[in-house]
Parts: C-alpha cells; structure tokens; sequence
C-alpha cells in the first residue's frame, strides 16, 4: 500500500511557481492548497466545478467495503393502459361513451382471454371481434385478466399483466383496426382493469 506524505515547505514554494506558470485545460476549476489537519502540511488538491445558477456539483454517495448496495426505485415512464385509453380521442358519441364508462351499457358479447397465451389469445380475439361485427353487435367486453406479479429477478421491471397490455394494441393494428371504434376500460361491474369495453364499427 502506497502511503501518501504531505509537502516539505521546499516543495510547496516549487509547486507554487509552477502552478502560476501553467494554463489550466478547465478554466473553471482552481487549485488550491487544503489543510488535511492541523498536524498535516498543506497538499494540492483541485476544488469541484462550478455549476450553473451558483448549484454544488452533487457527489456520489458514500460506500464502505462490504456494505451492501442500496436498491433502487425504479420507475416505469410508461403510461398505464387506462391512461393511454383516456387520452385517445373520442372516436364515438360522448352521450354513449359516458354511458358505456360508467358500467350503464350492457356489452352483447365477451371473450375471457385470462389464462391464455400470447399466441393463443391473438387469433382467438380476431376471431371474436370480426364475427361479431359481422353480425352488427357494438358493445363487447374482452377480458384479460389483471396479471400476477412474477419473480422479478432481472434489470428491467417485469410488467404486471401481458394481456392486459398487449391487447390494446392488437386493437389498434390490422386486421382489428379497422373493425374497432373505440376501446376504455371496463367499469368495476364488468371487470374493471381486468377486462376492456370494445366498441365496434358498423359495417
């Protein structure tokens, strides 16, 4: 190990006349000479960069050998599937649309899609949207389930319910696109974030 000792005052006066002659690569920071202790010399050491608006650079936090690391938070920028739903635009009558979010219209049909799979629930959903439509129904109710939280064991945080997500999207793209008007969240009485009130085009 390496030990570090402190300037002879020779050595301070010749660090001195150098540093004066020298043309800093960051006019921002200075040099300066720190007292470590009262029993200690004075050692060069540089002083922190100046931040905008007069703000101390932040530092990182403390850590000692063997301590543990402190778990991070993380945060999920995403929208949530009711949110995003909330800020498409209002592709039907609002009359019938507050009556459809507020559980006052009774949906003609549903699928439960809980338990499937991805690939399993894709071509059945297809399936279950377009006949409906050709048979002139409006309202339906397609149910997802709200997921279980698995193991989350890796970096990135884990989803809580994959159908729940995945499915408004398959309602946005070919071939459902174009059957489906409008997509909300159900209300309480009919699943609530668990299930979607789908809205169909006539055709």
């Amino acid at each position: 190990m390496v030990r570090r000792r402190s300037l002879r005052p020779e050595e301070q006066e010749i660090w001195a006349a150098v540093a004066r002659t020298a043309t800093p690569m960051h006019p921002g920071r200075q040099l300066f000479l720190k007292e470590v202790d009262s029993s200690a010399k004075a050692v060069p050491v540089q002083a922190e960069a100046p931040m905008p608006h007069g703000h101390a650079q932040p530092r990182m936090p403390l850590f000692r050998l063997g301590e543990k690391a402190r778990s991070a938070t993380s945060i999920d920028l995403l929208p949530t599937p009711a949110e995003a739903l909330a800020a498409a635009p209002l592709q039907m009558d609002a009359k019938t649309h507050g009556k459809m979010t507020r559980g006052k219209l009774m949906p003609e049909a549903r699928i439960d899609l809980h338990g499937m799979t991805l690939s399993e629930a894709h071509p059945e959903l297809i399936r279950f949207l377009l006949n409906a439509q050709s048979d002139g129904m409006r309202l339906v109710l397609v149910i997802t389930g709200k997921g279980k939280r698995g193991q989350d064991i890796g970096p990135i945080p884990q989803r809580m319910g994959v159908l729940r997500h995945q499915v408004p999207q398959w309602l946005r793209l070919p071939p459902l696109g174009q059957a489906v008007q409008q997509v909300a969240e159900a209300h309480l009485k009919h699943g609530g974030s668990g299930a979607y009130y789908v809205y169909l085009r006539r055709r």
